[in-house]
């Protein structure tokens, strides 16, 4: 009798010890850190990444998401915020943290494709019939057109409007600094709100009806003017012939899931932004994609832009954030002049 007390004891602990391990499996969810108006998208691949990893391991993942600016993100997960993933909207931001040592310094090396998943571009939204004749950068920087979106400071959005303008003016001037500093400036003028991320960007002129002319990632102004929420204010779409190439940079924060224990879980999910599956997913929501596959089912999807890579004009990140986005930099020297 005492035997089998001892049997049925042991039984019993063998059991709490495995349910416990299957608990601590489950319980450890993953946050990723996103850019301001990427709800929408991962609230689509979420569920299916949940059902991949369920089918795969038998376990469910509980997703928790994080939705800011990239800069204020990255500040934050400097401050202790115990992130396991970024999928951010600006190489810099990503930077930042490899510098503090929360993750790999060769972070881009570890995904396809530079570690960015996807790609998009800086266009515009203006309003029904486009009052202001809006065509491209040029209308963007006249006396009688104002304009609305997010602030560089807070905003990897912004940081590529501001980059796009730089290097649309940067070529019209034929490198000429101080013409190019005057333009950039000029359109920094025209501002008449900067909220700190993409989506008051689009409450801001969408909503309340600032501004003549929203300037955001491509993806999201079709968004806009196709989808449901803003569908009865008629908002129309503007590609300029010329803009920048937008990365959306993924990577693992090495430090957070080495103490969490989220290494293989967090290097998964970023993986699954790659499969066909998931590329097809995300032109839905209008980016473009590397996919050799997917890109040609939806190429005419598209307009024709021709996009810069701003490192191939402006030297690397580290140069590009020194010189325009760093305290004092030519960023802060032409917002001083508003």
């Amino acid at each position: 009798m005492f035997k089998k007390i001892i049997v049925l004891a042991a039984a019993s602990a063998a059991l709490l010890v495995a349910a416990t391990g299957t608990a601590q499996a489950q319980d450890k969810p993953l946050l990723n850190a996103s850019y301001d108006v990427a709800r929408e998208v991962f609230a689509a691949i979420n569920p299916k990444f949940q059902a991949y990893w369920k089918e795969k391991t038998g376990h469910d993942v509980k997703i928790d998401q994080s939705f800011a600016g990239t800069s204020r993100q990255a500040q934050d997960i400097i401050q202790g915020k115990k992130v396991d993933v970024v999928t951010f909207n600006q190489v810099t931001d990503v930077d930042i943290l490899a510098k503090r040592g929360l993750l790999r310094k060769d972070w881009q090396k570890a995904f396809p494709n530079n570690s960015s998943p996807y790609y998009s571009t800086i266009a515009f939204l203006v309003r029904k019939g486009n009052p202001k004749n809006i065509k491209g950068w040029d209308d963007l920087v006249r006396d009688d057109v104002k304009l609305v979106f997010p602030n560089p400071k807070t905003s990897g959005n912004a940081r590529y409007t501001y980059l796009g303008a730089w290097l649309y003016a940067n070529e019209k001037f034929g490198g000429d600094e101080e013409k190019t500093k005057q333009f950039v400036g000029k359109l920094l003028h025209n501002v008449v709100n900067f909220p700190t991320g993409g989506r008051g960007a689009t409450v801001a002129f969408a909503q309340n009806g600032q501004g003549d002319v929203l300037l955001t990632f491509e993806s999201e102004v079709i968004n806009i003017a196709k989808g449901e929420e803003f569908k009865a204010g008629g908002f129309e779409i503007v590609v300029p012939p010329v803009s920048v190439l937008a990365e959306f940079p993924v990577a693992v924060v090495d430090k957070v899931v080495d103490e969490k224990g989220t290494r293989q879980l967090a290097t998964e999910y970023l993986n699954y932004q790659y499969t066909r599956e998931i590329q097809l997913l995300l032109t839905t929501f209008n980016y473009r994609v590397h996919h050799p596959d997917v890109a040609k089912v939806v190429a005419d999807r598209y307009p024709k832009v021709r996009l810069i890579d701003p490192t191939k004009v402006l030297g690397s990140w580290d140069d590009i954030t020194k010189v325009h986005f760093s305290s004092n930099g030519v960023l802060d020297q032409l917002l001083a002049k508003r």
